[in-house]
């Protein structure tokens, strides 16, 4: 299956310049989303669970009130940030947006 090799820092690097919602964190893709209220959060969280059913690759969530934590990481490439990685991150943004969302990378810590 495509997508199951981690890819190079420099391509990391790359897609990150065209993600500015995103960082690298510990080998993965995370952010934070602050969405309006409580129920855009939830909202935002479907949005993404169908993305990643689309995908078959779904991401570590963690919400709180109107906070979505997001992480994506590939485990079958050993942790890693894979194309499949990237492309689920384009996504949640997109879903973020539509949401009302504003990315807060910089704040993500998931559990508090």
């Amino acid at each position: 299956m495509a997508g199951k090799e981690a890819v190079p820092p420099e391509r990391i690097d790359e897609a990150l310049a065209a993600l500015p919602d995103w960082r690298l964190d510990d080998g993965g893709l995370v952010t934070v989303f602050k969405t309006p209220t409580a129920a855009a959060a939830l909202e935002l969280i479907a949005a993404v669970g169908r993305l990643a059913e689309d995908l078959n690759h779904h991401p570590d969530l963690d919400w709180r009130y109107n906070r979505v934590f997001i992480r994506y990481t590939s485990h079958d490439a050993g942790g890693q940030v894979t194309e499949r990685d990237l492309a689920a991150a384009a996504g949640s943004s997109e879903a973020a947006a539509a949401a009302g969302a504003v990315a807060e990378p910089a704040k993500y810590a998931p559990g508090r």
